[in-house]
């Protein structure tokens, strides 16, 4: 499935709109799209009314440094993990001045992939100040490129849907 970035920018105009009526701001914590999320939310014209900050943790290190992700987790659960996904959530949520957060972390590939967790896997943490953490893990197709542009999209698709 090819996803444009003007699709992306449309969702993040969408989720946008949705942040500015409660009065919140987004942040993003994201490894395997390399800040594509928080790229996509800062292509909108007037997003500094609603994107606070995107954090992209690429290596395990960083992700433990910048949010907070325990070891312990990463050794138990693997980098691709829901659980990961929701502590890079939290953990963004706790390091910012935002209401809301959107975490994914996945293999895009082409290599990287295991039998419990081939390329395409990817997962996902929705937090806000009002709600419980949602997690998901998705199995996407497609060249690196897809399967990064298929994240961003259910990222943003899902934080709005949180929101209304």
């Amino acid at each position: 499935m090819d996803v444009t970035q003007a699709e992306l920018e449309t969702l993040a105009a969408e989720l946008g709109t949705a942040l500015l009526q409660r009065g919140w701001m987004l942040a993003t914590a994201e490894s395997c799209t390399g800040g594509w999320a928080a790229q996509a939310a800062t292509a909108v014209a007037g997003s500094s009314s609603w994107f606070e900050r995107g954090f992209v943790t690429y290596s395990n290190e960083a992700k433990m440094d910048l949010l907070g992700v325990q070891a312990k987790t990463l050794e138990i659960f693997g980098a691709v993990s829901e659980e990961i996904a929701s502590e890079m959530a939290l953990g963004a949520l706790a390091r910012s001045r935002a209401q809301a957060t959107c975490a994914i972390t996945g293999i895009a590939g082409p290599s990287g992939g295991t039998p419990d967790k081939p390329v395409g896997t990817v997962c996902f943490a929705w937090a806000c100040v009002t709600a419980d953490v949602v997690t998901a893990r998705r199995q996407f197709s497609g060249d690196r490129q897809q399967i990064r542009a298929q994240s961003v999209q259910l990222a943003l698709r899902n934080m709005l849907a949180l929101m209304t």
